[in-house]
């Protein structure tokens, strides 16, 4: 089974980053040195992804722009010899196929996935969300690509949290069928904290098969009065077709400003040139009373 396609979907008004989401998608705000959403095209390349379809509205063309040419900045790092910056900028250009697909009207993580059937047609694919960040010894949606293939079955990726938090995701329940692979039996959006069925929440990175387009074409509005993917992810794990990974590695949620700020940290200290004086910032800040 070959996948070569991710559906990011970026369409959505970032409300949680406002106000520095006013006019700047919350997918490009920085995380160090990189928009957050390169992070995310980088992870799913890293994987074999190839063909990034982004799932956007006409106000946010500038995440397509990030991934294309831009000449005239071109032009005048070359005339000023910068030679590795010219590079770095160029790679991010022609490191995927990237495709858009208008989503209209905002209804949802489902209907943004509907959106890019066109695209898709008859093929697996995989599902990240674009603020949404995995970092480990493997990229995070390979953790589920592999599953996908090697199982034949649609895989979401989940992660355990705190019992206090589990109103915030969808939260899946099922059992473990290998070394952190579960055959899913419920999915649910959002569980009031004491009707939650366990503490696996799914997180932003899905591989799917076509048959999901049918479940999202046949299920209502659900929460929020939206169309959400978990409702179709429900109706298939009742049909014995889905699995889910627990993953492995950091994740970064770049709309909670603790974790987006928190990012910004960690990939800095990774900079030698940075990270002394950064540290030494820090204990200063840290010591202020």
């Amino acid at each position: 089974m070959d996948i070569s396609k991710v559906v990011i979907p970026v369409a959505g008004w970032g409300t949680r980053s406002l106000p520095a989401t006013k006019n700047v998608p919350k997918e490009m705000l920085p995380i160090y040195k990189k928009p957050v959403i390169q992070y995310v095209v980088e992870e799913a390349i890293q994987t074999g992804l190839t063909d990034v379809i982004f799932v956007n509205n006409q106000n946010k063309m500038i995440i397509e722009d990030h991934f294309d040419y831009n000449l005239v900045l071109e032009q005048m790092l070359e005339r000023k010899g910068k030679t590795e910056l010219l590079k770095e900028i160029r790679e991010v250009a022609e490191m995927a196929n990237i495709i858009s697909v208008r989503q209209k009207v905002q209804l949802g993580l489902g209907h943004a996935v509907l959106c890019a059937r066109e695209v898709i047609k008859d093929e697996p694919f995989g599902v990240m969300v674009g603020d949404d960040m995995m970092f480990g010894i493997e990229p995070g949606i390979k953790q589920l690509v592999d599953v996908a293939k090697a199982e034949k079955l649609s895989v979401i990726g989940v992660v355990e949290v705190p019992r206090n938090k589990v109103d915030r995701y969808g939260i899946m329940q099922g059992e473990e069928i290998g070394s952190g692979v579960f055959r899913v039996r419920q999915v649910v959006e959002k569980p009031a904290i004491e009707d939650a069925p366990s503490q696996m929440a799914v997180v932003g990175r899905y591989v799917l098969l076509p048959e999901v387009f049918d479940h999202l074409d046949a299920i209502g509005p659900g929460v929020g009065g939206e169309i959400q993917l978990t409702d179709a992810l429900e109706r298939m794990a009742k049909e014995n077709r889905l699995l889910a990974v627990k993953m492995h590695g950091r994740r970064f949620d770049a709309g909670d400003w603790t974790e987006f700020l928190t990012a910004n940290i960690y990939f800095a200290l990774q900079d030698e040139e940075l990270r002394d004086d950064l540290v030494k910032n820090l204990q200063d800040l840290l010591s202020c009373k």
